[in-house]
């Protein structure tokens, strides 16, 4: 007989590793399994956007985070070694009460990467290297898995963060509609660079030639080099080739790459998933949604589409109607496109600069089947309770539970999920019950016990 579970996550990236660290927390029985003999060492997306930031800070993984990451240094534009153009990708902001987090920060992928992995080895569990999804086949009750172990492994439902190519998605037979734009490619690389300061985001233009560019990586001694490439061109990977590359287009004699410790080439993908789910075959991150790297939101939109579908996977797990799981496709995809437009139109730019629409704090819900005069984040902030006692909003959202806020304790509903109730001084949302879901977006703000009480039942 297979062994069972109820989650198998295929794929270790950012938005595997985030849902597996949810369902650990929830205490939910899943594996995760990677085809890769070993964890990713690319720094691929590095910016790290406000809201992603809130979610790690909910996980429990925001502080190794802030304490090798930066806020992206300034952009110096030359060519050769004359300065062209000076600025700042993001402006400064300071944290506020309600927006704790308040800029991109550069973190590169394999460290976010692995300060997940360390917390899901906190909460017990641990990637399957070398462990790739061969197979499936599901049916009313699960999924039968084969693994290239030669293990065959019986879950209730499966979840593919198996990336852009997805070979889960395409064994469904969803369509992934959109355009691959063969002339705007890119050689990526983390490297090591002598003759160089990392106090600035170091980019040249040479005409006829292309442009290049040096990332200083945050918490590392490597740049991430991004250059771009002809149609057609197709250069050798290797560390001669990508010093030839920084030499013709910098035409500075002093900057020397010493290393090369990774390296892709890149082709613009913008596509979008015809479906986010088929039966019990969910698709997340890359798998469903693939961006222009302008903006930095493709990473940050994986990382929230496993933040939207863990709990409602471990609600319904625990007996909770089926049809929850239908409101992640309804509430995802719609952001997902939002996102996708905002990152083609701001490759259209040709612009560094990015502003607040990057930042993905206010993405709503609103008008879902979920949201009931709800569907907002909920910001941060200090709140008063009953008797005097003060609070921080997020103090008392993280963890796994729905809050809520109201006078009355949270009605008792059987087989509803877990909530931790807080009675404010002053009514919250301007409503006598305001319940926010674990995902810390209002479900449902509302005075009708009645309401409240069914909204529970239906989560």
């Amino acid at each position: 007989m297979p062994e069972n579970t109820d989650v198998l996550i295929a794929g270790a990236g950012p938005t595997g590793l985030t849902l597996a660290v949810d369902l650990a927390r929830r205490g939910v029985a899943f594996r995760i399994v990677d085809q890769a003999p070993e964890p990713a060492a690319g720094s691929k997306g590095k910016g790290l956007q406000p809201r992603t930031q809130e979610v790690f800070d909910d996980l429990g993984v925001i502080g190794p985070i802030l304490a090798a990451a930066t806020p992206y240094p300034p952009l110096r534009v030359r060519m050769g070694a004359v300065p062209i153009w000076r600025a700042r990708m993001h402006r400064s902001a300071a944290a506020t009460d309600a927006v704790p987090y308040p800029t991109v920060l550069m973190h590169p992928q394999w460290r976010t990467e692995a300060v997940l992995r360390e917390r899901l080895a906190e909460l017990g569990g641990e990637v399957e290297q070398g462990s790739a999804l061969t197979g499936f086949e599901q049916d009313a009750d699960g999924v039968t898995a084969g693994l290239g172990t030669g293990e065959c492994l019986r879950a209730r439902y499966l979840v593919a963060a198996d990336g852009g190519r997805s070979p889960v998605r395409k064994a469904l037979g969803i369509g992934f509609t959109g355009e691959t734009r063969e002339e705007e490619r890119m050689a990526l690389g983390d490297v090591r660079a002598e003759g160089i300061d990392r106090d600035h985001i170091h980019v040249w233009v040479r005409p006829g030639r292309g442009m290049v560019a040096l990332y200083p990586m945050a918490g590392a001694d490597t740049f991430q080099m991004i250059a771009s490439l002809r149609p057609g061109a197709a250069p050798e990977q290797t560390l001669p080739a990508y010093q030839r590359i920084l030499a013709e287009r910098s035409m500075l004699r002093g900057v020397r790459l010493t290393e090369l410790l990774w390296s892709s080439l890149y082709r613009v993908n913008i596509r979008l998933a015809d479906r986010y789910r088929s039966g019990r075959v969910f698709l997340a991150g890359d798998a469903v949604h693939v961006h222009p790297p302008a903006g930095g939101q493709g990473l940050n939109t994986g990382v929230q589409d496993a933040y939207n579908l863990g709990w409602k996977l471990a609600r319904v797990l625990a007996g909770a109607p089926e049809a929850l799981l239908d409101t992640y496709e309804e509430e995802r995809r719609p952001v997902a496109a939002r996102v996708l437009g905002l990152s083609v139109d701001l490759a259209g730019k040709k612009s560094y600069k990015r502003g607040e629409e990057t930042y993905q704090l206010s993405l709503s819900y609103r008008g879902g089947s979920l949201a009931r005069r709800g569907g907002d984040r909920v910001p941060d902030g200090p709140l008063t309770l009953a008797g005097g006692t003060r609070a921080r909003m997020f103090d008392l959202l993280r963890g796994p539970h729905f809050t809520l806020l109201s006078p009355n304790p949270a009605p008792h509903v059987p087989g509803g999920p877990e909530v931790r109730a807080y009675a404010p001084a002053e009514p919250y949302g301007g409503e006598r019950h305001t319940l926010v879901r674990p995902d810390g977006y209002v479900g449902v703000s509302t005075s009708s016990n009645e309401e409240l009480a069914a909204y529970l039942a239906m989560v």
